[in-house]
């Protein structure tokens, strides 16, 4: 599997989002990120959903760690992304809903929309998702990790059949104890 640590990370995009993955390709590359582009030609690039598919089959498949996904809204293409198994998609548009998507919900796949998201900011939400990971940044908060380890872990292996056949219940629900938010903390 690439990782994030060996700074591998694999991206897409429709026709709306190329030119905003092409500035955030450029801007990893520059750090010495190796990026997989799965949407090289502008003219040649699948719908938005397909993109969608294509990058969460990335992880789905075990080859990828992380993923950045651009459309016109991120909508879309974080739609399509999450029916892939195994994919926790976020869509986001600010630097703190970035760091906050991989570190607070162990989010696998960044979506930005570039109808909403400039370049400049796109980079740094990149930044902040892929420098993040499950509990980073949080470490004053105490319970942050176990609490937010069973939302992912639940939704991991959620079955929508056994959840129903429980009377619309989580099945063995497991619980963490959040304390209260540490002072100062803005996001």
């Amino acid at each position: 599997m690439k990782t994030v640590r060996s700074k591998n990370v694999v991206v897409g995009a429709d026709f709306a989002g190329f030119p905003l993955k092409e500035a955030v390709k450029r801007h990893l590359e520059e750090r010495g990120w190796t990026v997989t582009d799965l949407t090289p030609v502008l003219e040649e690039t699948p719908m938005y959903h397909r993109v969608g598919f294509s990058l969460g089959a990335q992880i789905a498949e075990g080859r990828f760690e992380r993923a950045l996904a651009f459309c016109g809204t991120g909508m879309g293409i974080h739609i399509a992304a999450s029916k892939v198994p195994h994919v926790h998609a976020a869509v986001c548009e600010s630097v703190p809903s970035a760091r906050r998507a991989s570190a607070a919900n162990n989010a696998n796949l960044l979506a930005m929309g570039a109808f909403y998201v400039a370049p400049r900011t796109a980079m740094a939400m990149a930044d902040a998702f892929l420098a993040s990971e499950l509990g980073s940044g949080y470490e004053d908060w105490e319970g942050f990790y176990a609490y937010h380890r069973i939302g992912y872990d639940e939704c991991e292996n959620f079955d929508y059949e056994a959840y129903k056949a429980n009377g619309f219940e989580v099945v063995d629900p497991q619980t963490a104890e959040l304390a209260e938010q540490p002072r100062g903390l803005a996001y």
